[in-house]
């Protein structure tokens, strides 16, 4: 019997291993497409209940609320179930100060809440906003929301309050098969693991760094920046998203450093951005990191631009940076101030609807609503406007979550990309002295602030065609 030497078995699968890598090669490099993109699918629910009437026996109709439920002098709602603006803290405990950054969530919630029973509720049954929530979501709060889900029977679910509470509110939505409406969270994996039941409100992290990538390339010069983000859960996928698109426009940080955002020495970091020789750096954190670090900055002489995430645009921002926070750059999916006709976001003026909601806000609660508020707000309205369409039913509200889009909110249009989330672009904005205003940009294409030139011919930062490359 004749034998293969060794030499020629390795020369064939040398062979072999170079033919594949040249086929992978070659298939790479002719843009080959998978055979099958879940990002490109709608998720449907195919299964029962549909066919349920109305139960007989509801008084009121239960929204869960998945947040701390606490107004902005953090303290806890002690409004029972049965009053008639539709707000309840059954079992809520909460000790946590962070609740201040979603206190206006929970404002804005009730507000929308006692606009619908206003105007009828439900078939003359009134809306109860039932909140969810402890210091430690993890443990006692998502056990909470499971009750609702499953003992209390709520027919949709409002929350959370950020990407890691909204993947807790995920887990319970699936098993229990109860919409649940996202109003806040950028991060856009919760809508990418195929569930018909999610829906995020507020556009995501890879249309809102989109936003930010072009803002960097349009700096004058195209000049060098540097990159410096916070490790938490949200910074970190920001920050990803955002160095795809910076390579999407062929442009990279000079550095990029990460910091622990519980961190309160920032010496170190600071040194490197002063010592980087750069007239920009982005941070990319969250509230309280970011005026730590921005105070930080511009006590250790730094005199560049600073860029941001949309953290920035919350009222917690500008309140604890004072007037540091005059200048900022970040992406901005609301604005809430009265903008004229040749503003970046193209609006005329605020809409009626847009107006009595500030209005209403700030004579209720004393302070402007922030796109938190904003989109919690709009969320709770299209929750509203699909029961009355669908009736009390899971399935079919979700269905008509779905259907309802374009829907037109106080903090703009909600589209739903396949996957759930609302794909309307957003634009930059600064802040100054004190408000949120659009960044518009002139003619040759560079960013100038509504103060410098308000007579410029703006060019709103649009999107592409959204298609895979949107949802990726």
């Amino acid at each position: 019997m004749l034998g293969i030497p060794d030499f020629a078995l390795s020369g064939v699968l040398g062979m072999s291993v170079s033919c594949f890598l040249l086929l992978l090669s070659a298939s790479l490099s002719f843009g080959a497409r998978p055979f099958f993109d879940n990002r490109s699918r709608e998720p449907n629910y195919a299964g029962p209940g549909r066919e349920r009437e109305d139960p007989p026996d509801v008084n009121e109709v239960l929204i869960g609320y998945f947040g701390p439920a606490v107004d902005f002098g953090l303290r806890t709602s002690d409004r029972r179930l049965d009053e008639p603006n539709g707000a309840g803290a059954s079992g809520f405990e909460f000790r946590n100060s962070d609740s201040e950054f979603s206190a206006g969530m929970w404002c804005a919630a009730c507000l929308a809440v006692e606009q619908a029973n206003d105007a009828g509720g439900y078939k003359g049954l009134p809306f109860r906003l039932v909140p969810a929530w402890s210091d430690s979501p993890w443990g006692s709060g998502v056990g909470k929301l499971t009750r609702l889900a499953f003992a209390d029977r709520v027919w949709a679910v409002i929350g959370g309050v950020d990407g890691p509470t909204t993947h807790l509110a995920e887990q319970v939505a699936v098993k229990a098969g109860v919409p649940l409406l996202n109003p806040v969270s950028t991060d856009k994996t919760v809508n990418l693991i195929n569930v018909p039941w999610v829906f995020s409100c507020t556009p995501q992290d890879h249309i809102q760094a989109r936003a930010l990538a072009r803002g960097l390339v349009s700096k004058p010069g195209r000049s060098s920046f540097i990159l410096a983000s916070a490790v938490d859960h949200d910074s970190h996928l920001f920050a990803l998203e955002l160095q795809k698109c910076l390579t999407a426009e062929q442009i990279a940080c000079a550095y990029h450093y990460q910091f622990d955002s519980d961190s309160g020495n920032l010496h170190d970091l600071v040194q490197r951005i002063c010592g980087g020789r750069t007239d920009a750096v982005a941070v990319i954190a969250g509230v309280r990191p970011s005026v730590r670090l921005l105070r930080a900055l511009r006590k250790g002489g730094y005199t560049g631009g600073i860029y941001g995430g949309p953290w920035m645009g919350q009222q917690a921002f500008i309140a604890e940076a004072g007037c540091l926070a005059d200048g900022v750059i970040f992406p901005c999916s609301y604005i809430g101030t009265p903008r004229t006709r040749n503003s970046a976001f193209g609006d005329p003026v605020l809409s009626a609807a847009s107006t009595a909601f500030e209005e209403r806000f700030a004579r209720r609660y004393g302070r402007r609503p922030d796109y938190l508020a904003a989109h919690t707000y709009d969320a709770v309205n299209l929750l509203v406007a699909a029961i009355r369409r669908a009736g009390l039913n899971r399935a079919r509200i979700r269905d008509a979550i779905r259907e309802l889009s374009p829907w037109d909110g106080i903090s703009g249009p909600i589209i739903w990309d396949p996957p759930g989330g609302n794909c309307r672009p957003v634009h930059l904005c600064t802040i100054e002295n004190g408000q949120v205003v659009p960044l518009a940009h002139n003619r040759a294409g560079r960013l100038v602030g509504a103060a410098e030139d308000p007579q410029a011919a703006t060019v709103p930062i649009t999107e592409p065609n959204l298609g895979d490359s949107a949802i990726e």
